[in-house]
């Protein structure tokens, strides 16, 4: 797990200057504390920050071929590395470490862009090949590591595991992007492939870039994608096997390290079902760690440890306040573009708990994406049955109508009130699904922006990000479609990205063996039945792990990892959220409804309605404004003191 930047003239041989490429490799140095290093000729420089994890000796990068004409930079894990050396050796390669770094290096030399094909795992790279002018970008299937570029007016393009790189070369322009303001609002996140910044752009999973010096820039090409075909025809026993078998594999390739390992446990099934794997696994306990909350509605602690001592592991457990709410500033920091999901407190906390006791830590995250886990999932497939009663240009009119006139019951539980279900019936499944993700819906969102922003916008929304992607599901089961979306947006722009920086602040790697590709393309041949079976979500995992672990670890309602906004809006965030939201850094925006802004304000706090996710997204982006829009052009951002400051 490391950090990569760097500068390429996409137009000739222009010099790069290394203090500058220097001062974009610092601005991550928390992702890779233990070595950096350079590469510097005309024209091109690639910058890389080291985590040491597998060839400690002599895994240092930037990492070369026999005669240096190539040059690697490498962000991630490829776990079947061991596979493939034996496979290049026998075409005539020869390998000088033990590492998967070089893996990278002579499968280019093997396979071109393709090598890409070849890899399992978690990865962002840059690689430059000086015979043939070409430098090459490459991330992973699920986007678990991120890559950002930009291309700047005079052919300079740069890259960076995080936007702060790019930003630490000083001639990124810094305009934001009104489209990325839309799709943060409604998402809680700006997705890919677009940044908050015009001028920058992510590198969408499963892409690779390649550029030739002198030639039109290209774009970003696709070498995987998701296809739900559902037409495996296995039953429920032969795929409680399969399943297991592919889990067992996932976490074994996970397990390779030469530093102390570990695993979260939240004490859910996703994050417990990998840690009785690991248990099976190790002739070794396993180092777990928990957050527990003293704030009992929230707290998962006990699960943690029913299943710490069923599989005897080493479990850290730290105990975290419901008023662990300092974090915000260094938050927007961590990010570097608005993100609004406030589960990274506590995912922070876990992470510095965690590089306590290890330096690699195995995830549950991508369990409900990959095995129908979320509530919202059976939600949206009751949803589809009463639409599906209907044709959609009957239900529009009449359902749109009851939505507007019926009055809103906002305390009740979702199923049971009435007019967001008539909204929802009036609406494609697309445009349901969309809606019941969203923070800010469609009506807030319009009364949220001024005028002046709505032109800016030209009757953009972002909805379009789902439409774009449903159009290529390939697939019209509901479960199917939802699954597509949430892999290629939430997982993407939400969990991956708050893994990554929380994880990245306290050098530590997390390892994501329920998003090993090759076991969600098998889940992907099943049918939606074996993931969602009445009001039970994640079936076929249930089934697969009742040998293992207990029936209230599997079958208890899902708490998720969440902290108690609404009660620290109106008790100690109160004024701090007033401040902000209705303060001067946002108003000189004028994009802000400052009468509606103050409306959520008062509302919430008086008790009349719970806006604590509408306000906390509108905290993050101001606290963004402040701390990254608004930091000095070249200030590579002291991320690494802000990480380590005490609790």
């Amino acid at each position: 797990m490391c950090g990569i930047t760097g500068i390429f003239d996409t137009r000739g041989r222009r010099d790069i200057d290394r203090a500058v490429l220097m001062r974009m490799n610092e601005s991550q140095h928390h992702r890779g504390p233990d070595e950096g290093g350079l590469h510097v000729e005309p024209g091109v420089g690639l910058g890389h920050r080291r985590l040491s994890i597998i060839d400690l000796s002599t895994g240092q990068q930037p990492l070369y071929n026999e005669d240096q004409s190539v040059c690697v930079v490498f962000n991630g894990e490829i776990y079947n590395y061991q596979e493939l050396i034996p496979e290049l050796l026998a075409l005539g390669h020869v390998f000088h470490t033990r590492s998967d770094t070089e893996v990278i290096v002579h499968a280019w030399e093997a396979w071109g862009e393709d090598c890409v094909q070849r890899f399992r795992g978690m990865f962002a790279f840059a690689l430059w090949d000086r015979n043939r002018e070409t430098l090459f970008l490459a991330r992973d299937r699920l986007a678990v590591k991120p890559l950002y570029y930009a291309l700047l007016p005079d052919g300079i393009l740069l890259f960076g595991s995080e936007l702060k790189s790019l930003l630490a070369h000083g001639a990124l322009a810094r305009d934001i992007d009104p489209l990325a303001v839309e799709e943060y609002f409604a998402l809680g996140y700006v997705a890919e492939p677009r940044t908050i910044f015009r001028q920058a752009r992510k590198l969408p999973p499963g892409h690779t870039l390649t550029l030739r010096r002198g030639l039109p820039i290209a774009q970003p090409k696709e070498y995987w994608d998701l296809r739900f075909s559902l037409d495996n025809p296995c039953s429920m026993e032969a795929a409680c096997a399969q399943l297991d078998d592919k889990l067992s594999e996932s976490i074994r390739l996970r397990m390779i390290s030469e530093v102390p390992l570990g695993a979260f446990l939240s004490g859910g099934v996703d994050s417990s079902a990998v840690v009785a794997l690991m248990a099976e696994l190790s002739a070794e306990p396993v180092n777990t760690c928990s957050i527990a909350f003293d704030d009992p509605a929230f707290n998962e602690a006990a699960f943690a440890q029913t299943v710490a001592d069923r599989y005897r592991t080493n479990h850290h457990c730290d105990l975290v306040a419901s008023d662990d709410f300092d974090l915000i500033d260094t938050l927007a920091r961590l990010y570097d573009e608005p993100y609004a999901d406030s589960s990274a407190i506590p995912t922070y906390r876990v992470c510095q708990l965690a590089r306590k006791h290890v330096t690699v830590a195995l995830s549950g995250d991508g369990g409900d994406e990959t095995f129908g886990g979320y509530r919202r999932y059976r939600l949206h497939l009751m949803e589809e049955r009463l639409r599906s009663a209907m044709p959609h240009s009957v239900r529009r009119p009449l359902f749109g109508l009851l939505g507007r006139v019926y009055p809103k019951a906002d305390w009740a539980p979702r199923m049971f009130r009435a007019k967001t279900t008539f909204q929802g019936m009036g609406r494609t499944s697309v445009e349901a699904y969309f809606h019941s993700v969203s923070i800010l819906r469609g009506p807030m969102r319009s009364e949220l922006f001024t005028d002046r922003f709505r032109r800016e916008i030209d009757g953009y929304s972002a909805e379009e990000v789902f439409r774009h992607h449903a159009e290529r599901a390939d697939t019209d089961d509901p479960l199917a479609v939802i699954q597509y979306l949430d892999l290629k947006t939430y997982l993407v722009g939400d969990i991956n990205t708050k893994v990554d920086r929380a994880s990245m602040a306290h050098s530590l790697e997390v390892r994501e063996p329920l998003m090993d590709h090759p076991l969600v393309e098998w889940m992907a041949t099943l049918p939606s039945s074996l993931k969602v079976r009445g009001q039970e979500g994640k079936f076929l995992l249930k089934k697969a792990m009742e040998p293992r672990l207990p029936q209230d670890i599997l079958y208890r309602p899902k708490m998720g990892f969440a902290v108690p906004l609404a009660r620290w809006f109106r008790g100690p965030l109160r004024e701090r959220v007033r401040q902000a939201v209705l303060g001067p850094r946002l108003a000189a925006t004028g994009w802000f409804n400052q009468d509606y802004l103050r409306h959520l304000v008062d509302a919430h706090q008086s008790g009349a309605s719970d806006y604590s996710s509408p306000l906390w997204t509108v905290l993050m982006f101001e606290a963004f404004l402040r701390n990254v829009l608004d930091a000095p052009p070249t200030d590579p951002v002291a991320i690494v003191s802000a990480a380590q400051a005490p609790r």
